[in-house]
């Protein structure tokens, strides 16, 4: 069951209405005209990586924004900047136990989920209960409120996939008793889950499938590979790259991200839609780059490479171009150097 209020906005609570329809959803979070109310989006997650920057870009559309947190492996301090917005609230709440939110909601995003290997393979257990458990509740609150629901899935459900790009149509190649099966499975059923609730309840879901994003607060020690990089770069410890680093990634910035997601909330796809960059690179590559890019003195030493760790990993974007009208901006430099200055400032690294 939810916590108390942490912080954040006016105390005031908003009346009954409608939620909007979907002419309405699509013009983000304008007044509707009936009650002259903002869009109400509930984040489950939303003080994680992801979720912190989905908050901050929703108040910045003029959403109002319940972001609900157990703390787990997110933190207030990502949306510690957010605090004092009249239209945001931070609630310390277990999805796994109890969603309760007062009044109408107009969309729930559910980011919430350990996302980094690191975070699942410590709490296995928790990471498959937030996938089931926590993703029923959270349909449940979209049924409840008559709200859009958008559940962040991964490109961990390719698995080590045997089809090159990977298109939304491919099932995956994903091993369900291997030590990544936590999170994999958990993202699977979670998809499964959302399908059930928009056939049996004609529940307004969508589904995004997120590739390998990285920008401002990550946490260095997260276990992924561009905070190891670029700490490692930073402090001057050996950049350990995995095998022989000829393994590909697609990584896309954290903003273009961000938009492609609200751009499939404000749509009537369904998916799942592949959001991410279609420009793979190997991961030495990748270890390479953050190295000249850090100016750093660091040797890059190879390491045995984790169980079940994708050999390729890569985007097929057709659909998220064709119907949402999106791709990434941000290039593949430009976007490392931003992440890279957010290391180099943070207090673990600088």
């Amino acid at each position: 069951m939810a916590d108390a209020l942490l912080l954040g906005g006016s105390a005031e609570r908003r009346g009954g209405s409608s939620p909007p329809t979907r002419t309405e959803r699509d013009r983000g979070c304008r007044p509707r005209l009936a009650s002259n109310a903002m869009t109400r989006v509930v984040v489950t997650g939303g003080a994680g990586f992801l979720g912190s920057h989905l908050c901050e870009q929703l108040l910045e559309d003029g959403c109002e924004v319940i972001a609900l947190d157990n703390f787990l492996t997110g933190t207030p301090a990502n949306v510690e900047h957010l605090m004092e917005h009249d239209g945001f609230r931070l609630i310390k709440a277990d999805v796994t136990e109890y969603v309760h939110v007062p009044g109408p909601v107009d969309q729930v995003l559910h980011f919430a989920s350990p996302a980094s290997p690191i975070d699942y393979l410590l709490l296995p257990i928790e990471t498959m209960k937030v996938g089931s458990i926590g993703t029923l509740h959270a349909l449940g609150l979209a049924k409840e409120k008559g709200a859009r629901f958008l559940l962040a899935s991964t490109s961990e459900t390719y698995g080590d996939p045997q089809v090159h790009p990977q298109p939304e149509e491919y099932w995956g190649h994903v091993n369900p008793v291997g030590p990544r099966g936590v999170y994999d499975e958990a993202k699977r059923f979670a998809e499964a889950l959302t399908m059930a609730y928009r056939r049996t309840h004609d529940v307004d879901t969508a589904i995004v499938r997120i590739f390998n994003t990285h920008g401002p607060r990550m946490r260095p020690n997260d276990g992924r590979a561009i905070p190891a990089f670029a700490s490692q770069a930073l402090t001057g410890q050996p950049i350990t790259v995995a095998g022989d680093g000829s393994q590909t990634r697609s990584i896309i910035y954290v903003d273009d991200l961000i938009a492609g997601i609200l751009k499939l909330l404000r749509s009537d796809l369904a998916g799942p839609v592949n959001i991410g960059n279609p420009h793979e690179t190997s991961v030495l590559h990748l270890a390479e780059t953050i190295k000249r890019l850090t100016k750093s003195d660091s040797e890059i030493v190879f390491i045995d490479r984790p169980t079940d760790d994708p050999t390729v990993r890569q985007p097929d974007i057709t659909l998220a171009r064709t119907e949402l009208g999106w791709e990434p901006m941000v290039g593949f430099e430009a976007g490392l150097e931003r992440t890279i200055e957010w290391f180099r400032s943070h207090p673990e690294v600088g």
